[in-house]
């Protein structure tokens, strides 16, 4: 059973304390900006840039927002459906029916670190819905002035969707797959005197039963967001989301020996063994926030935020060919080791808090953006002894069948953190062509581990500071124009598993830095933006290791690239494309010096991204979309000795608006994966051993959207 309590008592002192706060303040100054989140063609903001107030178009910073609109138009449930919106944002080890990894740049976002929900971190170790976010910010390359810790590839923030100016009365169904179906609710509007008072309500449920055999589930969302205009100052925003979802997830093919074997049917799940058993993701998160304006120029923020997350994760596990004694890959003749892995009442819970101060002023005929910062926040994970017991020899066609062994014999290691950041910000404007951007971060750390037998390393702890620089150039008429540098810091925490010595322990912090420089720019019909970047990061072992090693640092990574993004919009046509040419090197190794100067596994080197609509003017409402996504090749083992192949996919939807008994109706045929093409979409490297996971089959999905 889940149990989560958000003790109440103690939110209900906090909005207390703030709401006596926010009504003793002036009430004679500007107003807050007005809080709505119907669409505008103003240019899109992102908060996850650290510089929220200012337009994207006009910071310098490599970021996308995906907003609502394209999230319905997509079909998207998870992260990993995301990857098709930038060339920089690829898979990760995306297994269907387990939690997300994504990879910016060729580094794997942490999902303990990279993430962000309304701004405040969370844990992505958990099914995040998608239902009742705004839109999803993804920010691309080193994150030092945004995050006290988080790995180089770039940042994820997610927004959820506020109370809506006008009533709001939309119900969503879809049927996809194999018959499965989503049935959704989005509630919106304003009451009380004067409209005081905003809601936003979202309902999901929806029965899962994709193309991929033995993955059938089910998952379920309610969601509530709320705001109080106190005074024309003053604005308290509170939103609560509860998610359930419970699927098993599909195992990962592998290497057969020293081969790459054929691809096997997308539609096989090596994970059906009679005892598998779904992994459930329960979560319940929620933020209050308070922004009071000081006058024309100021005001401060403060929020407070939550997340508790609980966890059964299970697998029918495998792992290594012991008959070969190769614990990389799978025997060449298609069998091998298969395990009973269950982790059970996981509990992760995360508490952050934020108080910031932003504000204008002038000194002399430069004009200055500042923002203050305080960020506190603290991580408690608990877990019980796991089962990971050998239960007999698997093969590659799934007809194997061998017998459970739930029994709890492997330990596992409590976490608990704390951290304390302060930020600084500034925006100088020195002329209308000329700005300074300036970050610096200060951050505490204090991480301490423990076994579940006992037995651990000693505490961690340490103090940083992460600078971030930029320097841009306005084109009169014309693009922006900039140079940035900057440093992040991550903390690496090698695996709870027995194939290292020193399993569990938090390795040193260390920094990575990345230089940037780009150009971007646009009007009402164009916008365009190119980047070049080179990221420089501290390497471990730990995912090319082997049986019985020290987790360590060793060498690192250099990673720089072409990254372009070019949009269009003309008469019925809409354009979007995009491309990023990535040169990958692993460098400095003492380990294993023979892969220096090698390609990084799973990291393609050429990503294609385009998408086109058309808008029938013969007849209105009618649009034909297309989708097209290419990857390069991508190493398999660290040596590059084997590739797996490029691949490109194609996706289509038919989309029509009308009125059905003056209701609008929005209808929508889609499919992915058109040609039905079989190919091994990516190869990922996990616990020392080489994964292969297949694209998707070819899926339809027909959904209509009603607004009342």
């Amino acid at each position: 059973m889940n149990r989560f309590s958000f003790r109440p008592h103690a939110l209900a002192g906090a909005v207390a304390v703030l709401f006596a706060s926010a009504t003793g303040a002036q009430t004679t100054a500007p107003t807050l900006p007005t809080v709505s989140v119907e669409a505008s063609k103003q240019a899109p903001q992102a908060d996850v840039t650290g510089f929220g107030d200012q337009p994207l178009s006009e910071l310098p910073i490599s970021a996308v927002v995906i907003d609502a609109a394209a999230l319905q138009a997509s079909g998207a449930r998870r992260l990993a459906d995301l990857t098709s919106f930038d060339a920089s944002v690829t898979d990760a080890y995306n297994s269907p029916g387990y939690w997300d990894y994504l990879s910016i740049r060729g580094f794997t976002l942490d999902n303990r670190f990279n993430y962000r929900r309304e701004g405040l971190p969370i844990s992505a170790e958990t099914s995040i819905p998608l239902d009742n976010k705004e839109r999803v910010e993804i920010l691309k390359g080193t994150s030092g002035i945004q995050a006290g810790t988080s790995a180089p590839g770039g940042l994820v923030n997610y927004v959820v969707k506020r109370p809506t100016e006008a009533d709001l009365r939309s119900a969503t169904v879809e049927v996809s797959g194999r018959g499965g179906v989503l049935g959704a609710i989005d509630l919106g509007g304003r009451f009380g005197v004067d409209r005081v008072f905003g809601y936003r309500f979202n309902v999901a449920h929806e029965t899962l039963r994709p193309r991929i055999e033995d993955l059938d589930g089910r998952r379920s969302l309610v969601a509530l967001a709320a705001d109080w205009r106190v005074g024309r100052d003053t604005l308290v925003e509170a939103e609560v989301e509860w998610s359930r979802k419970s699927q098993p997830s599909q195992a990962g093919y592998s290497l057969l020996g020293n081969r790459l074997a054929p691809v096997p049917s997308p539609h096989l799940n090596l994970n059906n063994q009679p005892w598998s058993q779904p992994s459930v993701f329960g979560a319940l998160t929620g933020t209050l926030r308070v922004e009071q304006a000081l006058n024309a120029d100021w005001r401060w923020s403060a929020q407070i935020g939550q997340q508790r997350l609980k966890t059964d994760d299970r697998l029918a596990y495998a792992f290594g060919c012991d008959a070969e004694g190769d614990y990389t890959r799978y025997c060449s003749d298609g069998t091998y080791d298969m395990y009973d892995f269950r982790s059970e009442n996981e509990q992760r819970r995360l508490t952050a808090a934020q108080v910031k101060l932003k504000g204008k002023f002038t000194t002399s005929s430069v004009a200055h953006d500042v923002s203050v910062g305080l960020l506190s926040s603290r991580v408690r994970n608990r877990f019980q002894d796991q089962a990971y017991n050998y239960v007999g020899t698997g093969n590659v066609d799934g007809s194997a069948i061998t017998s459970p062994d739930p029994t709890l014999t492997d330990p596992s290691t409590n976490r608990d953190e704390r951290s304390l950041e302060l930020s600084l910000q500034d925006t100088i404007r020195w002329s209308r062509q000329w700005t300074t951007w300036l970050g610096l971060r200060y951050t505490h750390l204090d991480r301490t581990s423990m076994r579940t037998d006992g037995s651990g390393p000693p505490p961690y702890d340490s103090s940083l500071t992460t600078p971030w620089l930029a320097l841009g150039y306005q084109i009169e008429g014309g693009p922006l124009l900039y140079a940035s540098y900057g440093q992040g810091v991550e903390s690496v925490q090698v695996p709870d598993r027995e194939a290292y010595r020193n399993r569990g322990v938090v390795l040193p912090v260390r920094k990575s830095h990345q230089q940037e420089v780009g150009a971007k720019g646009g009007d009402a019909a164009w916008n365009w933006q190119l980047a070049w970047f080179r990221i420089v990061r501290p390497m471990t072992n730990i995912d090319a290791c082997g049986n019985q090693c020290t987790g360590a640092y060793d060498g690192e990574a250099v990673h720089q690239g072409l990254e372009g993004a070019l949009g269009w919009r003309g008469g019925p046509w809409r354009l979007d494309g995009g491309a990023t040419v990535l040169d990958a090197k692993r460098r400095g190794s003492t380990e294993t010096p023979a892969f220096n100067g090698t390609r990084p596994v799973n990291v393609p080197k050429l990503v294609l991204r385009g998408r086109a609509s058309y808008a029938v003017a013969s007849m209105p409402g009618l649009a034909l979309d297309g989708t097209v996504v290419h990857e390069g090749r991508r190493s398999v083992l660290p040596d590059a000795s084997i590739e797996l192949p490029s691949w490109t996919r194609f996706d289509a939807a038919l989309r029509y608006a009308t009125k059905l008994g003056g209701t609008d109706t929005h209808w929508t045929l889609g499919v992915e994966n058109l040609l039905d093409r079989r190919y091994y979409k990516e190869s990922p490297t996990q616990f020392g051993h080489v994964y292969l996971f297949t694209g998707t089959p070819r899926t339809l999905r027909l959904a209509m959207q009603a607004a009342f």
